[in-house]
């Protein structure tokens, strides 16, 4: 973009207003050769870091200032003249913060005034001031509400694609990334343990109650691991259908096993409140496994996690057991 503009004052320095005289050839390639060596320093460096440095914004600075600079050298206050102010502000609207935007669109139509008062009588300039500044203004800020409009679109995708929308915990999907990391980058000093939570004849709860009693009865035990688990030091998951996940980070695995039994009484006696008025009680199974002691890898975890949790089924269900016990 800055070679675009590079190159249309080079062809301005030829014809219309810049080629008028020489004083405005001359501003023209030296503006030039300053988007020039611009667009290579910006092509070299680091995105981050011209942003952490303010470059971006710096960028449309510069452009609001090359317009007014070109408009006063070459006396030239038309309506074309003025319509180059709406590119940096269109750039700005377009990839800038809010406030960076306001920024660039206030030095705009100040820079705009400074020239309009100096080239036109009282009159004129109050006149196109209020008409460009109201252009420049309008075209800010709907730019701005359409990307903050998309923003909080693209946030709540990312969330949707994340939660579980009946239990309000993260998907499977956040587990896999959360557990990945706390195996590869090994910071925990006490390993890594991970507890599958799986309701106690869910089919039967669903058959005698009926499915909405059984989405009510999975949200419920939802609520009641929050209750039991941190959430600054876990992450619960719902893998899908009954079954739940915690994964407990830099926790031993007496630990795990202890917190794996606080949430089986938590749920024990906590009943579900039926529409009726009723109570349901709700029983869970739950088997423990713990990385570096029963695996290592994220499949190896899951499986031993797995073949716990299918003991304590076989062990009578409503019980926690251990991988490898």
């Amino acid at each position: 973009m800055l070679l675009v503009c590079a190159v249309t004052l080079m062809v301005f320095s030829l014809f219309g207003p810049n080629a008028v005289s020489q004083t405005g050839i001359t501003a023209s390639w030296i503006s030039a050769a300053l988007l020039v060596a611009l667009a290579a320093a910006f092509q070299l460096a680091l995105p981050e870091r011209i942003d952490r440095h303010g470059g971006y914004v710096l960028i449309a600075l510069i452009g609001v200032t090359l317009c007014c600079g070109m408009n006063w050298i070459t006396s030239d206050p038309s309506a074309g003249a003025q319509a180059f102010l709406a590119f940096p502000v269109l750039w700005a609207g377009v990839h800038l913060r809010r406030d960076a935007v306001a920024l660039v669109t206030l030095v705009a139509i100040g820079g705009d005034a400074v020239v309009l008062f100096h080239l036109e009588p009282l009159g004129n300039a109050v006149t196109d001031l209020s008409f460009f500044g109201a252009v420049l203004a309008v075209m800010a800020l709907m730019l701005v509400r359409s990307g903050e409009t998309q923003d909080r679109l693209v946030a709540l995708l990312q969330e949707q694609a994340s939660i579980d929308s009946l239990t309000g915990l993260v998907n499977r999907r956040v587990l896999d990334e959360a557990l990945s990391t706390a195996l590869t980058t090994r910071i925990s000093r006490h390993g890594t343990a991970l507890v599958l939570v799986d309701v106690d004849s869910f089919k039967s709860i669903n058959d005698q109650h009926g499915h909405p009693v059984g989405d009510d009865a999975l949200a419920h035990i939802a609520g009641v691991l929050g209750t039991v688990v941190r959430a600054s030091d876990a992450v619960v998951s719902r893998m899908g259908g009954d079954e739940l996940a915690v994964l407990l980070l830099d926790c031993p695995a007496d630990v795990a096993v202890r917190r794996a039994t606080e949430v089986l009484d938590a749920v024990r006696a906590a009943p579900l409140v039926l529409p009726d008025g009723g109570l349901l009680g709700i029983s869970v199974s739950l088997g423990v496994a713990h990385a570096p002691s029963h695996a290592l890898g994220l499949e190896e975890l899951y499986a031993a996690a797995d073949q716990a949790l299918y003991a304590a089924k076989r062990a009578g269900r409503g019980r926690v057991e251990v991988a490898g016990v």
